[in-house]
């Protein structure tokens, strides 16, 4: 991926960073020194959490959390709340970054918020698209599908649910993850044949469990030749920040022009605080879940939490500030550098495996894992409930050379 060249995405040192966001604290209501009476919210509790220690001036974090700013809304939809405005500004400039330097969109062509995790983010999108084919088409809730393979993330199973549309699951390959095109033109064609006319497909940018990524033409090249409606949308809550850097070639991104949304995660490889996922849409769509009800609310409001922290925004802007375009691509790339050392070792062991190259998920058959072995390590089985058939290892940051060398010394030892 092209670093040198990000149109939003700049490296900044410490002192600006937390320059720009005491100067967008400032820009924020202060609710102790103001005459504001008709807003439900305030700052944390001062009784519980003091909020003039003399170190919140160099904590621009914590001094977030303090100041407790309400990012209620879509901010890049037209006008917000303006309590909270200048914090806001920082959020509009954090999905910038997000769809142009690092998901190729042409510059403000993309809208998006923070929202609570990749599950939200990969609801929000497929209830758009649910709403944007009834409104634009005039279907019925029994014409619209979620098409996405067995291997996808649980949270558009919960979409279905919650959005009343059925989800169809095209087989995987059980060694190489892939979906086959075959399978998936048959799985459309038995749904045309049960009356669906309208598709949401979701494509995979890394799955959670073997951090595999799916060709969006298996999917693509079908639905085009059966003359159906489709939306394409994206699912990289684990591998958005962390494939468009090791993939140079990945078409999962908005120069394809059949791509509308993408999902990305920042509570798992960026390590912001939980409940901190990333939506970001191309404009033109999101407009289909106004909820007009909202009338009390600047803009009215288009996302699935509605009310929700300011400070996680500033954490991931934050983070990525820190790095910038070509520091974050050297982090990403001594993860995969890391990775590729595990496989090697686990091929010198003869271990059956699972590696995309792009990725830092290796995910190993439960064949060669014992469970005592698997437990002290914390590996992560394909299934709970039922005797595992895999066990994952995730090459994050504390994922070190040496404590994958204890666990291979461990698998050599095992009777």
């Amino acid at each position: 991926m092209q670093t040198d060249h990000s149109t939003f995405w700049k490296k900044l040192s410490r002192k600006q960073i937390t320059e720009r966001i005491n100067l967008a604290l400032a820009e924020n209501q202060d609710f102790v020194n103001s005459d504001l009476l008709g807003v439900p919210a305030s700052h944390l509790d001062p009784k519980v959490f003091p909020n003039d220690a003399p170190f919140l001036s160099s904590a621009p974090f914590l001094n977030t959390l303090l100041k407790n700013p309400n990012h209620i809304g879509c901010h890049t939809l037209g006008s917000s709340e303006s309590f909270f405005s200048g914090t806001q500004k920082i959020e509009t400039e954090l999905i910038n970054i997000c769809a142009t330097d690092i998901l190729r969109a042409q510059p403000h062509s993309c809208d998006g918020y923070v929202a609570s995790g990749g599950t939200e983010a990969n609801i929000q999108a497929i209830w758009t698209y649910r709403n944007l084919f009834r409104n634009t088409d005039g279907a019925l809730n029994s014409e619209i599908c979620i098409l996405t393979s067995t291997d996808a993330h649980y949270s558009m199973a919960k979409a279905a649910d919650l959005l009343n549309i059925d989800i169809i699951h095209v087989p995987v390959d059980k060694e190489n993850r892939a979906l086959k095109s075959a399978d998936v033109a048959n799985s459309i064609a038995e749904e045309k044949t049960n009356g669906k006319k309208y598709f949401i497909v979701v494509c995979n940018m890394m799955t959670t469990m073997f951090g595999s990524v799916d060709d969006p033409d298996t999917y693509i090249r079908p639905l085009e030749e059966s003359g159906l409606k489709f939306k394409l949308h994206i699912d990289g809550a684990y591998g958005g920040f962390l494939y468009p850097f090791t993939d140079p070639n990945s078409t999962l991104n908005f120069e394809n022009h059949q791509v509308s949304s993408i999902t990305l995660d920042a509570h798992k490889l960026v390590q912001a605080p939980y409940g901190t996922g990333i939506l970001v849409m191309r404009k033109g769509l999101m407009e289909h879940v106004y909820t007009k009800s909202a009338k009390y609310v600047k803009g009215l409001d288009v996302t699935l939490s509605g009310s929700r922290s300011g400070a996680n925004a500033i954490a991931v802007w934050m983070i990525l500030s820190t790095y910038g375009p070509n520091g974050w691509n050297e982090k990403n790339q001594k993860l995969l550098s890391r990775t590729s050392w595990l496989c090697n070792q686990l091929d010198e062991l003869n271990l059956s495996y699972f590696r995309n190259p792009f990725s830092n998920i290796v995910t190993i058959q439960s064949k060669h894992v014992k469970p005592i072995l698997a437990n002290q390590f914390g590996l992560v089985p394909d299934n709970h409930g039922e005797k595992p058939n895999w066990y994952k290892i995730v090459v994050m940051d504390h994922v070190t050379v040496e404590k994958l060398s204890e666990l291979l010394e461990t698998i050599r030892k095992q009777d």
